[in-house]
């Protein structure tokens, strides 16, 4: 789960973290008024209009902008930002629709430093890394100069250690920009992996963290994604900084259903139970040539109903030219997936080829049920066979 990045630093606050002082808007109006707030609270005449979506690359792609002359150059900012496609590397080409705006004070920057937490999976530990060459092109610095990047590994026992903290502050040279300047960091590092474990965070990431003119150390930006499997600790903080405008819609749809859905760019819909199983049947659709339109994994105890939805969810694709179920039945019988099979077949009037394969338990039944439903369904004996008449059915 994603938050936009005035949430994110409302929990740096909370931590104990530094950050600009800013406030969110979500009008022209709201913008001017905002801008003039901060103009007057801090003394500084220059005031930052940043789009709000949940992508990075934002200043490359316009949605990053000054305004230098006062709140009413803020509130014309604001209004073209408003409603804009913004595109960045990371949205696509379709672009993101700006619906917030953040409007934070302006400071003097003396120089930028890339700094994150993540999860390492290979050392299964958290992983904070950090380089001095933060700001726009740090995708560039890690292709083409990886050794800029400064990483270390935390044990999940004694977390992160004040040598190591030390350590990163001297790869990143801190020492340079005073004392002050070097325990700041080594007090933010801190407080960063403290809130990456307590709130559960999957990614923590600051682009650029800054160091001003006057020495001070500060987050400027905030780019925070939450662990979802950690959730029902979380329940009634994530509701309130879920943004659903940001989210595909149909993936949104089989989370509040229970599955688990991702969209991809092919044609073939899969329906499976289980992760490991549904992620073998990407691979041998592309093996025999075809293309995925979706991870979808309906678990192991789905009933007739949740595979109806599933189907439907499937079918909100339009680029869905067929459907492979395959289905291993442990908890989960193959006749009762037999049965929501057929019962979703013929009430949302099935137009594109449908292949099932089953297998475990009760798949004779199942098999039955499939065969006896007066049904175009062409049944599968192996993944294989079912892959590949799904991948020839779609190409005729």
């Amino acid at each position: 789960m994603k938050i936009h990045e005035y949430q994110g630093k409302q929990l740096f606050a909370r931590y104990g973290i530094p950050i600009p002082k800013g406030y969110p808007a979500f009008s022209k109006e709201e913008a001017r008024i905002s801008a003039a707030k901060l103009i007057e609270e801090t003394g500084i005449p220059v005031v930052v209009v940043k789009a709000q979506i949940h992508a990075g690359g934002r200043g490359k792609g316009g949605g990053v902008k000054l305004a230098k002359g006062g709140p009413d150059e803020a509130a014309d900012l604001a209004e073209k930002m408003l409603g804009m496609q913004l595109v960045t590397h990371q949205t696509g080409p379709k672009g993101q629709k700006v619906r917030r705006l953040y409007i934070e004070q302006g400071l003097d920057i003396d120089k930028e430093f890339y700094l994150a937490l993540v999860v390492d999976r290979e050392a299964r530990r958290v992983a904070m890394m950090g380089s001095r060459e933060g700001g726009m092109d740090i995708e560039e610095v890690a292709a083409r100069s990886p050794d800029k990047i400064h990483t270390l590994t935390m044990d999940p026992f004694l977390g992160l250690t004040g040598f190591q903290a030390r350590k990163l502050a001297y790869a990143l040279e801190m020492h340079r920009h005073g004392k002050a300047a070097f325990a700041q960091f080594v007090r933010l590092c801190h407080s960063l992996y403290d809130l990456f474990v307590k709130e559960d965070c999957s990614l923590l990431e600051i682009n650029p963290l800054i160091v001003t003119k006057k020495g001070d150390v500060v987050a400027l930006d905030a780019k925070i994604n939450f662990d979802e499997n950690s959730e029902f600790r979380h329940a009634s903080d994530w509701a309130d900084l879920r943004d659903v405008d940001e989210e595909d819609p149909v993936e949104f749809e089989a989370k509040k259903a229970g599955l688990s859905y991702v969209s991809l760019d092919g044609n073939i819909g899969c329906l499976v139970n289980g992760a490991g199983l549904a992620m073998a049947t990407m691979d041998i659709i592309k093996a025999y040539g075809g293309e995925p339109a979706n991870f979808l994994d309906v678990g192991g105890g789905a009933n007739q109903e949740q595979v109806t939805k599933a189907f439907s969810i499937i079918l909100k694709s339009p680029k869905v030219k067929g459907i492979f179920v395959n289905i291993f039945g442990g908890i989960m019988k193959c006749d009762v997936i037999a049965t929501g099979v057929v019962a979703a077949t013929r009430e949302l009037g099935l137009t594109v080829p449908l292949v099932v394969r089953l297998e475990g338990t009760n798949v004779e039944l199942g098999k039955k049920i499939l065969a006896e439903s007066g049904l175009a369904i062409q049944p599968a004996d192996t993944m294989a066979d079912g892959a590949r008449k799904i991948v020839e059915a779609t190409r005729g």
